[in-house]
């Protein structure tokens, strides 16, 4: 099933618009990964540490409280649906300009928090802005792509956003001090300055569609959004704590220091973009959706190793996910868009966050709390934490075999994908 895409013509693979496209992706992924990337310092510097071996006391504040405060992160990103959905009506390119301002502004802003949860409560304001802004360039990246070409640039995208991740982790372990995460967050303001001047220029990826009804995607692509959101959903069961936890986990429990944990961001940064690369090669063959099956199972069993226990089973299963990552990342949001109509492929992005959202709240709450009920030592909490948190959601990428293989679409601007 394909259509022609009549509005806009396709530009080349590495235009001077895909690399706009890059760097705001970089500019949000800065955004929205300072707040993992400094927890433990927040936690130390707004809590109590002391002698016991309680996670409460080796870190500063107990895991239900991370994981309630990082929960609360994840749940102001139910915003983002009417932010992204408005872009069905008003615009990709007003949208993502006035978005991606806000969120980088309350990120900024956050830099003067008093306490941990006016840190949350600056975070949580400004997420739904920058959830919204990465969905939109997901989606500006698969309008203007040809089917040939669109995993290519889904994958620039990713790297963008992994780099920008990347960057406030190097950021956090090079800037010391004991207030150092006010700093990091300070320097949200310089995308902030940035991103609005390279949106000035982003060409209008799809015609306008007024009439559309804010947040409703039409009946007949409802099922397969379903389908969609719950894989996506699976996938932030695993990312929420995983990533979450990662840094509390490594420099607090472990004792790997800020700056060995910035080495190992930086060399996993060349297995993302292996992972990238392999989605590019496979995916094509594969298609999306095992390509996607594949990267979930090996997200899943990467997290598990990573907080199985030891320094070393936690590099490891560290470097494997970020390679799994990189290799599910494309290929998904490309499925995420590709099934969908241009008048409610913004909408169905918005619904998509709302997944990813409940996803990752559950698995934080759920993860935190086995933490906090398990006896013995805090890194036997995680393991087990993590056992059954990760594992039992699974099976559930079996259901990716119901949706249609869209590999070979080209995006139409009125017809639903519904065979």
């Amino acid at each position: 099933m394909s259509g022609q895409h009549g509005a806009v013509p396709r530009a080349p693979s590495f235009d001077v618009t895909t690399w706009r496209l890059v760097a705001i992706a970089l500019f949000v992924g800065f955004g929205e990964y300072s707040a993992v990337a400094a927890l433990a310092d927040v936690a130390r510097h707004f809590g109590h540490v002391s002698d016991t071996t309680s996670i409460a006391s080796v870190v500063g504040l107990s895991g239900s409280v991370l994981g309630v405060g990082l929960a609360v992160l994840r749940l102001s990103s139910l915003g983002a649906l009417p932010l992204t959905s408005l872009a069905d009506r008003w615009g990709r390119r007003r949208v993502l300009t006035r978005v991606l301002a806000i969120g980088l502004l309350a990120t900024t802003v956050a830099a003067l928090s008093p306490s941990y949860w006016c840190f949350v409560l600056c975070f949580a304001f400004g997420r739904p802005f920058l959830s919204a802004a990465q969905a939109l360039v997901q989606i500006v990246t698969v309008e203007l792509s040809s089917a040939a070409l669109r995993i290519r640039r889904l994958a620039l995208i990713a790297a963008g956003s992994g780099a920008g991740a990347g960057l406030a982790t190097v950021l956090h372990g090079v800037i010391r001090g004991g207030q150092n995460f006010r700093w990091l967050f300070a320097l949200a303001g310089v995308p902030l300055v940035l991103g609005p001047l390279l949106l000035r220029a982003l060409p209008e990826s799809v015609p306008i569609h007024r009439e559309t009804t804010l947040g409703v995607v039409p009946r007949g692509q409802r099922g397969q959004l379903a389908i969609v959101a719950l894989v996506v959903g699976v996938v932030a069961v695993i990312a929420g704590p995983a990533n979450g936890f990662v840094f509390v986990y490594g420099e607090s429990l472990l004792h790997i220091s800020p700056g060995h944990l910035a080495l190992l961001v930086t060399f996993s940064a060349a297995l993302g973009l292996l992972g990238l690369w392999l989605c590019h090669r496979l995916s094509q063959g594969w298609g999306r959706r095992l390509t996607v099956a594949v990267g979930v199972v090996g997200s899943g069993l990467a997290a598990t190793l990573a907080y199985s226990g030891g320094r070393h089973n936690f590099v490891a299963g560290y470097l494997l996910g970020v390679l799994m990552g990189g290799f599910l990342t494309p290929a998904l949001n490309a499925l995420g868009v590709e099934l969908f109509s241009a008048h409610a492929r913004a909408t169905a992005g918005g619904w998509i966050i709302v997944a990813t959202v409940v996803g990752a709240t559950l698995g934080l709450l759920v993860f935190g709390v086995i933490a906090d009920g398990s006896p013995g030592p805090s890194v036997d909490a995680l393991r087990w934490a993590a056992l059954w948190t990760f594992l039992p959601v699974l099976p559930l990428v079996a259901l990716l075999g119901r949706l249609p293989e869209s590999t070979s679409y080209e995006l139409d601007e009125s017809s639903a994908r519904s065979t």
